[in-house]
C-alpha cells in the first residue's frame, strides 16, 4: 500500500511525540507498505519564527539582545527533542548537526532581515520555512533510529514548484506530477522513507515559497496525488473530524465517513482538522484521506471518499468560524445598480481581503460580507478609499464581533423543511440572525450571529440535528 502519512499540531509538540509518530511509520514500513512522511513544524514554532520577525522590524527593536533570546529558546527546544526522539548515538550526531547547521542559518537571516529593518512576504516565506526544516531531520532521525532507512527533504526538493506568490503561493500543477512521481519513486524503491517539509515548496528559480498557513495537510495532498497514493492520512490530536467542535459540544461525535465535497465545506467553515485547500488535488485523483488521532493508534477516525455507499442524516456538522467581522454596504442608491456585488468584491480582492461569505437582500438594498476579524479595518480603509475615488455614495457598516455558523451535509440536498428547522430552532432560543446564505450545491446553510450566541447556537443545532448519537 502506499501511504502519505502527515504529522502536524501536537503529534510533532516534542520529542516523545516525535517518536511516537516514528514508531507509527516504522510499523507500517514493517508491513511492507510504502511511506512517504509529511511533517509540519514543532507546535507553536512558525508562530514563534513570525513573532520575532516582526519585532525585528519595529522601532526600537534590540536585536542584540533579541536575536540570541529567541536562538536560546528555539535551539534548546529542537536539542531536546532530538535527544528524546532519536535512540542511536551515531544518528542523534548526525541529527544534532543538521540541526545545529539550520539554526545558524536561521540566525544569520534574522540578522539580515533586522539590518533591512523590512519583512517582505518572500522574507516571510524564508523564516518561517525554518520550523519544517528544523522537525523533518528530528523525525527522520527517529525513524531512522528505530531500524529504518530515512531521508529527509524540503517539499521542492521533492518537485513542490509553485508561482512567486509569497506567503500563499499556488502550485504548478503539471509540473509537479512530472517531477514527483519519479523522485519519490527513486527513494521508496531503495526502501528509504522520506520525511518530507509541509508547507513549503519553491519557485522554479528554486526560491523558497510558502502554501499559507496550515498548509502541510495541501503539501500531503498535492504529493498524494503526484505519486499515486493509496491513502493519505492526517494525523492529528483528535479522533477525526468531528459533528461540532468537541470543546463547545461535548457530546460530539467522529464522522466515520463523509464526502470530499461535505469535507471541503467544513474546513472551509471552521473545522479546523483540515485545510480549506487539501481536498482538491486527493479529489481530482480520486485518492481517500483519512483522519486519525495520533495518539489512538487503533481508531479508524474519519474516511473521505468520493461518495459514501450511503448518506447518514441530513446535517453531518455544525462548525463556527470564530474572529469574523460583517461589512454591509446598502443604500437607496444600490437599488437597481448593476454589478454591486462584483464592485466590492473587485475593491476587496485587490486589498487582498478574504471573504468568508456574502448575503444580498432581495432589494439589492444592503449587500454583507463576512471576513477575518484581523482584516476589518484594512477592508474598511479599501472601500471607503475606492468608494470617494469612484464618487460612490453607498453607506458602509460594520459589526465586529460575528461568528459564521454553517449546517453542513449531504442529505440536505432534495431535503425540504431543512432551513426551517435550522432557523426555527435559532428563533426559539431567542437568537437573533444577522445575515443568511446557502450555497448552489445544497450542502450547507450559513448565517452570522453575535459572537456571544454562537456557542448556543452549535448546542442547539447539535440538539435539533440530535448529532450526539454514533453514525
Amino acid at each position: 500500500m502506499r501511504l502519505v502519512i502527515k504529522f502536524g499540531g501536537n503529534p510533532v509538540k516534542d520529542g516523545e511525540s516525535i517518536l511516537n509518530d516514528a514508531k507509527l511509520v516504522f510499523s507500517r514500513h514493517e508491513k511492507g507498505d510504502q511511506v512517504v512522511v509529511v511533517t509540519s513544524a514543532m507546535y507553536g514554532v512558525t508562530n514563534q519564527l513570525l513573532d520575532i520577525a516582526r519585532k525585528l522590524v519595529e522601532p526600537g527593536a534590540n536585536p542584540d539582545q533579541q536575536i540570541p533570546e529567541f536562538m536560546k529558546q528555539i535551539s534548546a527546544k529542537h536539542f531536546q527533542a532530538c535527544q528524546v526522539a532519536i535512540k542511536k548515538k551515531d544518528i542523534l550526531d548526525l541529527t544534532m548537526l543538521t540541526v545545529k547547521e539550520t539554526l545558524d542559518t536561521l540566525e544569520r537571516a534574522l540578522i539580515g532581515i533586522s539590518y533591512l529593518g523590512e519583512l517582505s512576504p518572500r522574507s516571510q516565506d524564508l523564516i518561517s520555512s525554518f520550523g519544517e526544516r528544523l522537525s523533518a531531520p528530528i523525525l527522520s532521525g527517529s525513524i531512522g533510529s528505530l531500524g529504518a532507512t530515512s531521508l529527509y527533504l524540503t517539499g521542492f526538493e521533492t518537485g513542490l514548484v509553485t508561482d512567486d506568490h509569497y506567503t500563499e503561493a499556488r502550485p504548478i500543477t503539471d509540473k509537479i506530477h512530472k517531477l514527483v512521481k519519479p523522485r519519490l519513486n527513486k527513494i521508496v524503491a531503495a526502501k528509504e522513507i522520506p520525511v518530507v517539509t509541509g508547507f513549503i515548496a519553491g519557485t522554479e528559480e528554486g526560491i523558497i515559497t510558502t502554501l499559507g498557513r496550515g498548509g502541510s495537510d495541501y503539501t500531503a495532498s498535492i504529493l498524494g496525488a503526484a505519486w499515486g497514493a493509496d491513502e493519505i492520512w492526517i494525523i492529528t490530536d483528535v479522533d477525526g473530524i468531528m459533528t461540532a467542535d468537541p470543546k463547545v459540544e461535548p457530546s460530539a461525535q467522529v464522522i466515520k465517513t463523509i464526502s470530499y465535497l461535505e469535507a471541503t465545506e467544513l474546513a472551509y467553515f471552521g473545522a479546523k482538522v483540515l485545510h480549506p485547500k487539501m481536498i482538491r488535488p486527493a479529489m481530482d485523483s480520486n485518492i481517500p484521506v483519512r483522519v486519525l488521532n495520533a495518539f489512538k493508534p487503533d481508531n479508524r477516525g474519519t474516511l473521505i471518499i468520493s461518495e459514501p455507499s450511503h448518506i447518514e442524516g441530513i446535517v453531518k456538522s455544525i462548525t463556527m468560524s470564530k474572529n469574523v467581522s460583517l461589512i454591509t454596504v446598502g443604500g437607496a442608491e444600490m437599488i437597481g445598480a448593476h454589478g454591486v456585488a462584483a464592485r466590492v468584491s473587485d475593491i476587496l480582492g485587490k486589498a487582498a481581503i478574504k471573504v468568508l461569505m456574502i448575503s444580498q437582500s432581495s432589494s439589492q438594498a444592503d449587500i454583507s460580507f463576512a471576513v477575518d476579524r484581523k482584516e476589518i479595518d484594512m477592508a474598511l480603509r479599501a472601500l471607503r478609499a475606492e468608494f470617494a475615488k469612484r464618487n460612490i455614495n453607498w453607506k458602509i457598516a460594520c459589526e465586529r464581533n460575528v461568528s459564521v455558523i454553517a449546517a453542513v451535509g449531504a442529505g440536505m440536498k432534495g431535503t425540504p423543511g431543512v432551513a426551517a428547522r435550522v432557523f426555527s430552532t435559532i428563533g426559539k432560543n431567542k437568537i437573533n440572525i444577522l445575515t443568511i446564505a446557502q450555497g448552489s450545491s445544497e450542502l450547507n446553510i450559513s448565517f452570522t450571529v453575535d459572537e456571544d450566541d454562537a456557542t448556543k447556537v452549535v448546542r442547539a443545532l447539535h440538539a435539533e440535528f440530535r448529532l450526539d448519537r454514533e453514525n
